[in-house]
């Protein structure tokens, strides 16, 4: 089955509100679509999130990166889904996020060939639904407080806290957040490496009383040995983000003990071909993982819970992306409710997922043939 053709797509659209962290503040999404059209009629479609601070990448330089990508695979054989990544991967160094919307299309495509549901391509089990949590972003203590509260009485389960210093803001950041929402609710941090290793230890120490799940990144990406003196001198458990892009950062983050769970982004990760070499890494050593988001459509969130179906080492799901855009420009997928119930509501082949036609602007299309 042969691939004929390759669309490649912009797709932005705006956020409800600014998302603020400590690397920067997104208001917009601003993300790339990739479709293989392949014999027959099949085709497959995914999509990435390039995040500058994080992963390295801007939308400008995927537009002129993807169609040089997209060359490689005319008349190559979709089903060869290992060769096809490799081939991206002999041309291009890194770019994880461009090649995860061709890794997420192919599986797509290969899926849909099937006549399967991507979770069943993977050889998952439909254990819908997922309870997503939602993210709080920084700001002063009161403005995240009465953020937090919002989302407990939506219904979701679980919340999660950007921080990013100093020292006493963050305190009172949490201290506030769980004097209002209560103790019951489950909090989870991310420090998205705004702290040094002394006060990464110095602020967990601090917030060990207010019932924390675990904290992702406390301090600059890469540095494995002051993760691991983070994680051993941490009250609370350690997640590696952003030192884990791919199947080789996970086995360097296992060789130096540097921490206790792994978030898989599939934008991070070069897609679903790395994500399930990193969880599979993670099951040999026993490292709950979690997966994440950028600002991905529900599109590309499909993709992910699928995933998710594949792989019981998946205990914690941060899919809250599509619920921070002021639009859905997604037909079919995962349904993704205000309250972050996740279910995958029927057995289409593939993720389920299509970009409506009005969201993609034709005068910027590249189709490679």
């Amino acid at each position: 089955m042969k691939i004929r053709e390759i669309g490649i797509y912009p797709l932005e659209i705006p956020l409800n509100e600014p998302f603020v962290i400590s690397l920067g503040t997104i208001t917009h999404a601003r993300n790339l679509l990739v479709e293989i059209r392949a014999d027959g009629g099949l085709k497959g479609q995914g999509e990435c999130s390039p995040y500058s601070f994080i992963n390295g990448e801007m939308l400008e330089g995927q537009l002129a990166l993807a169609p040089l990508l997209a060359r490689l695979w005319i008349g190559k054989d979709c089903r060869e889904i290992e060769a096809r990544m490799t081939e991206l991967d002999g041309l291009l160094s890194g770019n994880y996020a461009l090649k995860s919307a061709f890794d997420m299309a192919l599986y797509d495509l290969n899926a849909r060939a099937a006549n399967l549901p991507l979770f069943r391509f993977l050889g998952g089990t439909n254990r819908s639904p997922l309870w997503s949590d939602r993210t709080v972003s920084v700001g002063n203590p009161a403005t995240m407080a009465v953020e937090a509260v919002r989302y407990l009485e939506m219904g979701f389960r679980s919340i999660k806290v950007k921080l990013g210093g100093p020292f006493e803001s963050d305190v009172a950041r949490i201290r506030t957040i769980r004097e209002s929402i209560g103790e019951d609710t489950p909090l989870r941090l991310d420090a998205n490496q705004a702290w040094s290793v002394s006060q990464a230890v110095r602020t967990l120490r601090a917030l060990e009383t207010y019932n924390i799940e675990h904290c992702e990144e406390p301090i600059a990406a890469g540095d494995l040995t002051g993760l691991r003196f983070v994680r051993q001198n941490s009250p609370i458990p350690i997640m590696a983000d952003e030192s884990l892009f791919t199947h080789r950062d996970a086995a360097n983050l296992l060789q130096m003990q540097a921490c206790d769970y792994f978030n898989i982004k599939l934008s991070k990760s070069g897609g679903i071909s790395n994500a399930l070499k990193i969880a599979a890494i993670a099951e040999s050593a026993g490292i709950p993982c979690q997966v994440g988001c950028f600002s991905e459509t529900r599109l590309a969130i499909s993709a992910l819970v699928h995933f998710v179906m594949a792989r019981d080492i998946v205990i914690h799901y941060d899919l809250d992306s599509p619920l921070m855009l002021s639009e859905d420009p997604v037909s079919g997928g995962v349904s993704l409710k205000s309250n972050g119930r996740a279910t995958i509501p029927d057995e289409k082949p593939g993720h389920g997922a299509e970009i409506k036609k009005e969201f993609l602007d034709e005068e910027r299309v590249v189709v490679v043939e």
